[in-house]
């Protein structure tokens, strides 16, 4: 038996129960729960995190469009000092039912995927769809995976590099260039 994990904050929209005009979702996380975000995130802290969505239905599924706003902090990558960084982020997703099964490719057959599309929906079992996923998917794909302070370089760091290259490649490439002058 398959366990769903259980979402950090509530934000199941059910397609079903969706009036025709739609629905907001706002989301102002807590203090707890902006510190199980940043361990799900895998930052030091989430000091902000805010959402305005708008839902509407869509072809059997919905549209959520509208913003997220965070602020993160987490250890610089050259001197591990805290670093800040603001989110803010457009969302526009489209979730559909997946497709019939009189639809459905036969196993093993190729499917064309356009990458490209930027209209490309998410697929949904089921009459609800968990836009605390979207949430935080929007913002793990916002946060700058090598952070630094501003002006910050390793050359600042004062490290003794030392001469020439190392490394298997610069040993190899030395024995190239002794073999040569040999000859």
């Amino acid at each position: 038996m398959t366990h769903k994990a259980e979402p950090i904050f509530d934000a199941i929209v059910r397609i079903d129960k969706l009036p025709s005009a739609g629905r907001s979702l706002s989301v102002d996380a807590d203090a707890p729960t902006r510190a199980a975000i940043a361990e799900a995130m895998k930052v030091t802290a989430v000091e902000r995190f805010q959402a305005e969505l708008t839902i509407v239905p869509l072809r059997g599924g919905l549209r959520a469009q509208g913003w997220l706003k965070a602020r993160i902090e987490q250890p610089s990558v050259v001197t591990f000092e805290p670093v800040f960084q603001d989110i803010a982020a457009e969302i526009d997703r489209v979730f559909l039912p997946a497709s019939g099964q009189k639809d459905a490719p036969a196993p093993g057959s190729e499917v064309f995927i356009d990458l490209e599309d930027d209209d490309f929906p998410d697929h949904i079992d089921g009459p609800e769809v968990d836009l605390s996923a979207l949430l935080l998917e929007t913002l793990g794909l916002e946060i700058d995976p090598y952070p630094r302070a501003s002006g910050e370089s390793l050359d600042a760091l004062g490290l003794d590099e030392k001469d020439g290259e190392e490394g298997p490649f610069a040993a190899l490439a030395r024995l190239k260039a002794e073999k040569k002058d040999e000859d």
